[in-house]
């Protein structure tokens, strides 16, 4: 990857201070948190579910992500709400937001295409490893959908540039999971949710937000994790 794809990378992902959104939203309720994407660049259905989740309580003090997957941006909460980071992501290269059965227990390289899909929900995280043994963030255990660094392969350079651009059908490339930049991994995803259980929220793509998120328990897909599943 050349100098200038670099940079477009380092571009695409921000690492944020706690201190930096110590913000005063005027639509905020009295004694409702302060919204930490109100002065960043984030879609109406992402603040709608940041909303959502404090209105409900939802994350129980612990850490959180949203997956805004129209945008294909990602956004890291620490527990208590503050925002710790966001970035640009990889998402599964089909689109859709209900899992295909059966998909999950499938070996990674033989899913038919329309099978590569990120599922929407909402999500307890887990950490855990990979069958290499490297470090992941599991969201899914049943479809195998996990958050993830770009790994170094054939595929990197192409993933590299991806996240660089800023079209988001440019950035359906993975087997279903939530791949995030390299460094962004290391030093955002992983100390926020690399240690602890937290939510992960992934925003539907053929449906209103409000719909999912109003009635949770429909979408619910919680189960246990096992670090003998392989990551998309």
């Amino acid at each position: 990857m050349n100098l200038w794809g670099k940079l477009a990378v380092a571009a695409s992902v921000a690492w944020i201070s706690s201190n930096a959104f110590a913000l005063t939203d005027l639509t905020t309720r009295p004694g409702e948190p302060a919204s930490a994407l109100a002065a960043v660049d984030a879609s109406a259905d992402a603040r709608y579910v940041e909303h959502w989740i404090h209105e409900k309580g939802d994350d129980h003090g612990r850490p959180f992500v949203i997956v805004d997957k129209k945008a294909a941006r990602i956004y890291v909460f620490g527990a208590g709400g503050a925002l710790v980071g966001m970035s640009s992501t990889i998402l599964g290269q089909s689109r859709g937001d209900i899992p295909v059965p059966g998909a999950g227990q499938k070996d990674p390289s033989r899913l038919l295409p329309y099978e590569r899909k990120t599922p929407a929900g909402r999500f307890e995280s887990q950490p855990g490893r990979n069958l290499h043994g490297e470090p992941v963030v599991w969201v899914d255990y049943d479809t195998g959908i996990a958050i993830h660094r770009v790994r170094p392969g054939i595929s990197q350079m192409q993933r590299d540039n991806s996240l660089a651009t800023e079209d988001p059908n440019n950035k359906r490339l993975s087997l279903g999971c939530v791949v995030v930049p390299e460094q962004f991994f290391w030093s955002v995803i992983l100390p926020t949710l690399g240690h602890v259980h937290g939510m992960v929220y992934v925003l539907p793509e053929d449906g209103p937000v409000q719909a999912m998120f109003n009635d949770p328990k429909a979408d619910t897909r919680l189960a246990s994790r096992r670090v003998t599943v392989s990551a998309r």
